[in-house]
């Protein structure tokens, strides 16, 4: 498997995703070894122009753990040049010197894209504006369906919250498209559903989906419930028990079905789930790490 730069869910095959799949599946035992010094000459640049903790985390961590070595900002908005009017191309082009490869995070649909036209290593989308895409997000998150419940071909899932905005449902969505006899439940107020793009894309691809505003409606039909945030703003005047989940309602999810949630999570999940074996959600985190160190690997050697 060759890439070069990780912009999109869309520019992924099926067959590039099971073979990415196996790589991160091989990546568990470099980690249960402690690692390897294979990608010691290897160095990783962060260029984080919005905060981040878990998806920093686990870039920095997939890296070091393969060895290699880490430039990091989290602050990329506020460097001196930025603020003195440099434009990302330009930062771009100068980190080009100082690293192999370039994990962005970006305010701005379609930052990460800039960087990549302009980039002579490879650049990976960290998450790039308000509504835009997550694309290593919803690769460890179709891992870890491809994990949990051993099949993607014909799998239900629902995805409950901020659909509009939620770079990682969008991304995600895009990937389980590629996929057989997948069913798509959008659950989310009507304010808040999934935008007419991705509509657009499902329909063009001829994918089952349908919204609902009630996750309680449909609990009993799904494998997965893929649970992300509503903020403050956005539940006035909404139902919260619509978009949660807890204990009770936990009894009414299948038995091999699994919860997931990219975190940090709110009050959308009560804790009370935690100690049950289908959520999954901490799991994802783990896989995470397995899934950027095979990106890593392999932008490194395409």
């Amino acid at each position: 498997m060759k890439l070069h730069h990780v912009i999109e869910s869309q520019q992924f095959t099926v067959p590039t995703l099971m073979e990415l799949f196996n790589l991160a599946d091989s990546m568990e035992h470099i980690v249960a070894r402690g690692g390897t010094g294979d990608y010691s000459n290897r160095i990783m640049a962060l260029l984080f122009y919005e905060h981040s903790t878990r998806t920093r985390f686990s870039f920095e961590s997939a890296m070091a753990r393969l060895g290699g070595k880490i430039l990091a900002t989290e602050s990329a908005n506020q460097f001196s040049s930025v603020m003195h009017g440099e434009t990302l191309e330009d930062t771009v082009r100068v980190v080009n010197n100082y690293s192999d490869v370039i994990v962005i995070r970006h305010n701005e649909v379609g930052g990460a894209a800039r960087a990549a036209a302009v980039s002579s290593i490879p650049v990976i989308n960290a998450g790039d504006g308000k509504g835009g895409q997550h694309p290593t997000q919803a690769l460890l998150d179709l891992y870890t369906i491809h994990r949990e419940i051993k099949t993607i071909d014909g799998v239900r899932i629902a995805m409950v919250g901020n659909l509009a905005d939620g770079r990682t449902v969008r991304s995600l969505a895009y990937l389980l498209g590629k996929f057989d006899r997948v069913k798509l439940y959008f659950i989310a107020p009507k304010a808040l559903q999934m935008k007419q793009d991705i509509i657009d894309y499902l329909q063009h691809h001829e994918v089952w989906f349908t919204e609902e505003e009630d996750l309680r409606k449909i609990i009993n039909e799904v494998d997965v419930v893929y649970m992300t945030r509503l903020e403050p703003v956005q539940r006035e005047g909404v139902d919260p028990t619509h978009f949660y989940m807890d204990g009770p309602l936990m009894r009414y999810l299948p038995k091999k079905s699994i919860v997931m949630h990219p975190l940090p999570r709110a009050n959308e999940i009560s804790p009370e789930v935690d100690a049950d074996p289908r959520a999954a959600y901490f799991r994802q985190t783990r896989n995470g790490i397995l899934v950027r160190m095979a990106l890593l690997a392999s932008v490194l050697e395409g």
